[in-house]
């Protein structure tokens, strides 16, 4: 009989933390802390494969499973000494989700489970506290109403809100229990009356309605839109956990926090959280209540004059601060931490790895490698690097003006400037549209998800450091600025109050994540300094990768930035990029427009010291790395004018009639131009303008070898080739070309004439096309299009059905299509090493910044990937991590 179930408790447990894939991440955490003999309320976890079962088989359950579940509930009862459904001896749970990657607020929570009419007055007798007993009923039917009946949480908070401007009362501390027993009736009163039938009291029945709700939340719209942002695959699964509750709302000797061991936005080595004094856990994320500081350094710092956890409650602190330490030490990383303290006593709810920034992130890793917890080796694994991409963006510039209209709580670092919306809709439609946000709420929930990721930054009146804006804005890099109090914030008119001033939206604001500013209108932004704990993790990087780096760069200032990032030469420099430079757009559509080849050399002739320039400047910032260097690859048409208007105004620029520019634009037209008359297939038809270009790059190697003192290697790259002739006949030009010129400088010139593997024939006929090419480099971006026979530009709508349908697991304009793509260029590059030994080979697409492809290219033993200036630094690191994973 497979085994669904697995209990932990009193210092035992059935699994471990390494069995996350089965228990998830929580169970597994709460089964390894049980183990070390820490405070864990007992309890038991419901597999990730019951959550396959359930989708698998029309959402039911294998039969044994109600079994297994009854056991493990008594099981419960023994260790905690009390019954579910009890009255004498009352047991409660909580039902919480724990998937195998963490994924905050996005699944559903039942808290408070086994309560009715006849328990709550148990549990008041039992706590001596009739007032805790009700506000927990109250807690419970909201939120299971909510989570398993379908009825939505706003209509409990206006009758409660209703019922507090009736008592003259501001917060939920300061209802006495008369008043909670008519809000419990007002609630069930709503309830039946959406429904149409009672609040559910029956333990059991409440037991497998919230089992049932959060497998079905597994599948929820915000669930599917962070695994897909995040790349988390639906077929994991999320595990249930069913935990006796502890209370943090028995009265002041009562709270619940959630805390970090290590400053999560900073990675600073410092005691990093937030707690309420009679509270649940719900209260401390939900941003209804301002929550304090753990410690008194924090508190200090904050400016606060709410007590300190440490001031409050001085033993239960201490405690904390020892597991905290036990816990970082046993897993060798930050960890986020929930508790709850249940009169005077600790019990710990839950651990995992602390989702951090960047800048944490490199923090951490440098300083537990320099305290000998980790290796150099393990904190370069640590780093995703993806997420390199935070510090890579701007901060505000501190010269900068800053009109301050607010401020709020630092909650998720770096700075971001953008039109105000009030939904998360808003920010997705304007983002489609080009246009930058920042998401501005009273408080983010999960279903924000999307519109969170729209956003440049998020900005909330409400919450804390730990409440859900944070904690999902650092996850994704974005700037966030919570519980800026001053605001007030009208959805329905789309107006942002402060101070006697009224923003509307569309108006400009920027957000400091940094300090809690909010600043009116756009602000100066710097790029930031790459020193420090990033310069650490990428000289251990640099010395663990066997792959080199290149950038993506056809302008200087492109190729500096790639320089400053640690780029090792330019792997593509696209030369028709520089055709379109205002100065040189007219030579080169006269030689669209040219009837003959002397016509044609004419215009040519007029960009040739354009291009040597060009390539002078590359090879002089490159000093002496190598740079490849395509020839002209898109159709000609592209440089011409397309509409009439256009027409007239370029041909009148020119001298020439706009019938004759309307003929050429007409014969130049082709129905599918990325299989037409593009890349070497022009070079063969007008071989002059390759001449132009190779002479330019070897003219500007010599100028630059003689200027520099360091002689220069440019790698020419043919692009599209197909057949091994059409290498051959281009290649006979270039190397006429480079010895015309050798001649005329009366120096050497060391090259390299290769090409770019982008048609699937030229992949399945590497030997031969190696016979003439000294390196190749992958175009995956075409190779990936001619291999698909699909768009890149026209594919996005229908590819990310294919992923929502599961026919695809990523985009594969993204990451590279291993199985297709990737087998292609496994075969190009073992026919190509078996022609020629000493062939050169890189990648250039898209690809060569995405950690997964990198991760293919070092399996496949490729020299060296290229990719764009701001993702060098993403390659350096993924590169690294790729060769350790092939160790």
């Amino acid at each position: 009989m497979a085994k669904w179930v697995y209990s932990f408790g009193d210092g035992a447990a059935e699994g471990r933390a390494g069995d996350k894939n089965l228990l998830g991440g929580k169970g597994a955490n709460l089964a390894e802390m049980c183990s070390l003999g820490l405070p864990v309320p007992p309890g038991f976890t419901v597999t990730t494969e019951l959550c396959s079962y359930y989708y698998a088989h029309g959402q039911s359950y294998p039969p044994e499973l109600k079994g297994q579940v009854e056991d493990a509930l008594a099981k419960v009862g023994e260790i905690a000494g009390r019954r579910f459904g009890d009255k004498n001896k009352l047991l409660l749970v909580s039902v919480r989700s724990g998937a195998r990657a963490s994924m905050p607020g996005m699944m559903d929570t039942v808290l408070n489970l086994g309560l009715n009419d006849g328990t709550v007055e148990a549990l008041a007798q039992d706590a001596s506290d009739e007032r805790f007993a009700w506000d927990s009923y109250r807690r419970f039917i909201q939120m299971y109403s909510d989570v398993v009946l379908g009825v939505d949480h706003e209509h409990f908070e206006e009758i409660l809100e209703d019922q507090k401007a009736r008592l003259g009362l501001e917060l939920d501390t300061e209802i006495k229990a008369a008043d909670w027993k008519k809000i419990v009736g007002l609630y069930k009163a709503k309830v039946e009356e959406e429904l149409g039938q009672p609040f559910p009291q029956d333990p059991q029945e409440q037991l497998w309605g919230a089992i049932g709700a959060v497998f079905s939340s597994w599948m929820n719209a915000r669930a599917i839109t962070y695994r897909r942002l995040h790349d988390i695959p639906e077929s994991w699964g999320t595990a249930v956990n069913v935990q006796a509750m502890v209370f943090g709302n028995m009265g002041e000797t009562s709270a619940t926090g959630v805390a970090f061991t290590r400053n999560p936005s900073t990675g600073e080595k410092a005691l990093y959280g937030e707690f309420l004094v009679n509270a649940q856990g719900e209260d401390v994320v939900a941003g209804i209540r301002t929550p304090q500081n753990i410690t008194e350094e924090a508190r200090i710092a904050a400016g606060s004059d709410q007590p300190s956890l440490q001031k409050v409650m001085p033993d239960a602190f201490n405690e904390f601060v020892r597991i905290a330490d036990v816990l970082e030490q046993h897993y060798r990383d930050m960890q986020d931490l929930e508790f709850t303290i249940e009169r005077g006593k600790l019990w710990m709810l839950q651990t995992r790895s602390g989702k951090r920034t960047a800048k944490a992130a490199l923090k951490t890793a440098v300083e537990m490698a320099g305290e000998g917890l980790i290796t150099q080796q393990e904190a370069v694994a640590r780093i995703d690097p993806a997420s390199l991409d935070q510090l890579l963006h701007p901060t505000i510039d501190p010269s900068a003006k800053r009109d301050v209209v607010a401020v709020g709580l630092p909650a998720s670092p770096g700075a971001a400037t953008g039109e105000i919306v009030f939904t998360s809709d808003e920010a997705e439609d304007l983002k489609k549209q080009g246009r930058k946000v920042v998401l501005v709420r009273v408080e983010t929930s999960p279903e924000d998800i999307h519109g969170m990721h729209a956003s440049e930054g998020i900005l909330t009146t409400r919450g804390g450091m730990t409440s859900h804006a944070a904690v999902v804005a650092r996850g994704m890099g974005k700037p966030c600025v919570s519980g800026a109090g001053t605001l007030r914030v009208d959805a329905r008119a789309g107006t942002m109050s402060v101070m006697g001033q009224t923003f509307k939206k569309g108006d400009i604001i920027t957000i400091d994540g940094s300090n809690g500013q909010v600043l009116k209108g756009a602000v100066p932004m710097l790029q930031p300094e790459l020193s420090g704990d990033f310069a650490a993790i990428m000289e251990w990087a640099d010395k663990i990768r066997r792959m080199k780096v290149r950038t993506n760069a056809e302008t200087p200032a492109d190729a500096r930035m790639a320089r400053s990032f640690g780029a090792e030469g330019i792997g593509l420099c696209r030369t028709e990029h520089m055709f379109f430079d205002e100065d040189r757009i007219i030579a080169v559509r006269e030689m669209i427009l040219s009837d003959s080849e002397d016509g044609r050399r004419k215009a040519l002739a007029k960009l040739l010291p354009m291009q040597r320039a060009d390539f002078l400047d590359l090879f002089e910032i490159m000093a002496g790395l190598p740079v490849t260097i395509r020839l002209l690859d898109p159709p000609l048409h592209e440089f011409l004018p397309k509409t009439e208007e256009e027409i007239a105004e370029v041909a009148a620029a020119m001298g020439v009639q706009p019938d004759k520019l309307r003929h050429r634009t007409e014969e130049l037209h082709e129905f599918n131009p990325m299989l037409g008359h593009r890349g070497c297939r022009l070079a063969v038809s007008y071989p002059e303008i390759a001449e132009m270009q190779a002479r330019a790059i070897f003219e500007a190697a010599v100028e630059s070898a003689k200027k520099t003192g360091k002689p220069i290697v440019p790698e020419v790259m043919v692009p599209l080739v197909g057949l091994v002739a059409e290498l051959d006949y281009v290649k006979a030009r270039i190397d006429q070309v480079a010895k015309d010129v050798i001649a005329e400088a009366d120096m050497p010139i060391d090259y390299l004439v290769g090409t770019m593997i982008e048609l699937p024939r030229a992949a399945l006929q590497a030997d031969k096309v190696a016979e003439k090419a000294e390196f190749f480099s992958f175009g995956t971006n075409d190779l990936t299009q001619t291999t698909f026979g699909i768009s890149r530009d026209d594919a996005a709508g229908f590819l990310e059905t294919y992923r929502q349908k599961g026919i695809i697991e990523q985009d594969p304009f993204v990451s590279i299509d291993v199985e297709g793509v990737g087998e292609l260029v496994r075969i190009a590059a073992e026919k190509g090493r078996r022609t020629r030994g000493d062939i050169k080979l890189g990648i250039c697409g898209e690809h060569g910044g995405d950690p997964a492809s990198i991760r293919f290219c070092e399996e496949v033993g490729l020299d060296y990937v290229s990719c764009s200036p701001f993702r060098v630094p993403i390659a350096r690191l993924a590169a690294a991590q790729a060769a350790v994973v092939k160790k």
